[in-house]
């Protein structure tokens, strides 16, 4: 687990690290001075201490920006401003401390905290367990591929590439294959498309737009796809 430190006051950023080796000083902790050098970061932290008021890019815009690459950290700001607190739900805060704070306040965020992600990481080791994955061989690697992870492959130079919200995966193989194995959660609009229905955002006759990018569609494929779609809406709702 690694617990990160955002703010640009080097005193503010040495005591909330202080507090938190009390804690867990076992655990890996990182300091970040600005929003800035955290979004550089190839590797981001599984809890973070965000301060709000900083310079040039402040802790609101920094955690828009991370929630683009990271659905599942916990952000927890710190700030003496209270009037943000309404903002913080748009990027799903776990919490919201106002300086000064207690030490006990600080102690209780920081272990519900640590019990939230430990729950999450249990979740997500179990859902991984009971999904579903493609094996491929990509650059000598072989990488199973959750299939409810890919949002859409695509045919191109004679590979086929699986998109993910995190990754773009290049692999030689057969998108009929592929078709076979996803499922029905998945449609083929197009010949160099599959796409996973519930990655869908919007279509019209010629394009299917997805979370993460776009795939065509051949004229032949739109009645059959509303349909199928109009199905997996159905079939969800069930659930």
């Amino acid at each position: 687990m690694q617990i990160g430190v955002c703010d640009d006051q080097k005193e503010i950023r040495e005591m909330i690290l202080d507090k938190v080796k009390k804690f867990y000083p076992m655990e890996e902790l990182i300091a970040y001075s600005s929003g800035q050098e955290i979004l550089e970061s190839l590797h981001l932290p599984d809890i973070l201490f965000l301060d709000i008021q900083m310079p040039e890019m402040d802790g609101m815009e920094t955690a828009r920006e991370l929630r683009k690459r990271d659905r599942h950290m916990i952000i927890i700001f710190v700030t003496v401003a209270k009037h943000y607190v309404f903002q913080s739900f748009d990027v799903d805060a776990f919490h919201y401390l106002v300086k000064p704070f207690a030490d006990q306040k600080f102690a209780e965020v920081l272990q519900n905290a640590v019990r939230r992600f430990q729950e999450k990481s249990m979740e997500q080791m179990n859902f991984k367990k009971e999904q579903p994955s493609l094996m491929v061989t990509s650059k000598g690697e072989h990488i199973a591929i959750p299939f409810q992870d890919i949002v859409y492959a695509e045919v191109f130079n004679r590979k086929i590439i699986i998109h993910t919200m995190d990754a773009d995966i290049e692999y030689y193989g057969k998108m009929k294959e592929l078709e076979h194995k996803a499922g029905e959660d998945f449609y083929r609009p197009h010949r160099a498309y599959l796409i996973n229905f519930n990655f869908v955002r919007k279509y019209n006759a010629t394009t299917i737009c997805l979370k993460k990018g776009q795939a065509f569609m051949a004229k032949q494929n739109y009645q059959d796809f509303v349909k199928c779609y109009l199905r997996f809406n159905q079939r969800k709702g069930k659930e």
